[in-house]
């Protein structure tokens, strides 16, 4: 197979005008998130110096993920999900304002920003779930994946570029500039879905309130695939979720050096961009559900790994294996919920899968945080890239619609 097979599928690039516009438009808005992500620990620390402050910001940005993406899903699912994306992107814009015009000023307690903090997540919780339909609706289907790894691969890149922008940024230009920025950047988000046509839900809209959110309920319990693929993302993150765990196997196996302890870090976002940018024999292929399984169950066996070996390189290896399992999983997942949810349904299960992609982590990391203070890091480590394995194989048993691709329509 050529090379050309190989790498990323470009192909909705050439074919859909609308989808460039959206994608340039959402990486430039990633990139900014990720400079204020930056930002906002460094000013909360300058201001307090409180790793419970530091903390809070996290959880300034979970909650309203949470809370507000249990009812936005039902919301999306009864609108124009173009001008529902709108609305919360102009939200998203004027919370990074004033987290700049607070950073210009310096007259603003932390507290203020935590809510300003919290708005902004509040925003990106209902701007989430419109977002996802775009792609199943402006591309054709065999060109949906391929969408969804272009978003996955400049979203990682973001990923590694913003942190160090943002800390070069501060450095130059002081915190309100690199807030100022993010907010801009979402002016070319706006930008990139104001041409877009009305996209109201085809079918039947979503039933108000807790109704619809138990209409999306009754969906997930009822479709096996899609269930099956939100319980192997928690399977792969409330498991063997390894970042709180690497200051403390830094220490015990690797000597406690800040280098390595970044290099871990970096590890996996490398193999994230490098296999999502070699996916484009796997975004062709037509069992993402088999593509899934096996990349949540590569990502297990590979930190199990990790948690074994006492070589520095050996494990930085392994890291990139894992991150690189983990790109593709979370791809073959995205790609099962957009094509097997019916349109009128996809605001809610976006929202579910939203929801899943913050909790899963948080949960995960506090589980390491809490076998290795029983144990140690690296069985932390071990016994949860196991248990990782077995969720996986006991979803793939459980389920064989998933694993074999033999859902009907």
């Amino acid at each position: 197979m050529s090379l050309a097979r190989t790498l990323v599928d470009v192909r909705p690039l050439r074919t859909s005008p609308a989808f460039r516009r959206l994608l340039i438009g959402r990486t430039a808005s990633i990139l900014g998130s990720f400079m204020t992500v930056v930002t906002v620990m460094f000013q909360v620390w300058d201001m307090t110096h409180s790793a419970v402050w530091s903390g809070a910001v996290g959880l300034a940005q979970a909650v309203p993920l949470v809370v507000v993406g249990l009812f936005a899903g039902s919301w999306v699912d009864r609108g124009d999900r173009r001008r529902i994306f709108l609305v919360a992107t102009i939200g998203q814009a004027v919370c990074s304002l004033l987290l700049a015009v607070q950073g210009f000023t310096g007259n603003v307690p932390v507290i203020g920003i935590l809510a300003l903090v919290a708005a902004g997540s509040s925003f990106g919780a209902v701007g989430g779930p419109a977002a996802g339909v775009f792609v199943p609706r402006l591309l054709p289907k065999d060109q949906v994946a391929a969408g969804l790894a272009l978003n996955q691969v400049t979203a990682q890149s973001m990923m590694l570029l913003g942190p160090a922008l943002g800390g070069l940024f501060l450095g130059w230009f002081g915190i309100g500039f690199c807030y100022l920025i993010d907010a801009l950047s979402f002016g070319l988000a706006f930008y990139g879905a104001f041409g877009l046509p009305a996209l109201p839900p085809e079918g039947e809209p979503a039933r108000a309130g807790l109704h619809g959110v138990l209409d999306g309920l009754r969906f997930l319990g009822g479709h096996r695939v899609v269930r099956g693929a939100l319980i192997t993302d928690l399977a792969a993150t409330v498991l063997a979720m390894p970042m709180s765990l690497f200051p403390l196997v830094n220490e015990e196996r690797f000597g406690g050096s800040p280098r390595t302890l970044g290099l871990f870090l970096s590890a996996l976002a490398v193999g994230g961009v490098t296999a999502t940018a070699f996916s484009g024999r796997l975004t062709r292929l037509a069992r993402p559900g088999a593509v899934m399984l096996w990349g949540a169950a590569i990502w297990g066996v590979a930190l199990a790994l990790f948690g074994l070996t006492s070589s520095a390189w050996a494990g930085l290896g392994l890291l990139v294996v894992a991150g690189a399992a983990d790109s593709v999983s979370v791809l073959s997942r995205t790609t099962i919920v957009q094509t097997r949810t019916p349109d009128a349904l996809l605001g809610r299960v976006t929202a579910a899968e939203q929801i899943v992609g913050q909790a899963g982590p948080h949960l995960g990391n506090l589980r390491g945080g809490v076998v290795a203070g029983w144990t140690s890091g690296a069985t932390a480590l071990l016994t949860g890239g196991l248990l990782c394995v077995l969720a996986v194989a006991y979803v793939a048993t459980a389920t064989p619609e998933l694993r074999d691709g033999t859902t009907p329509e």
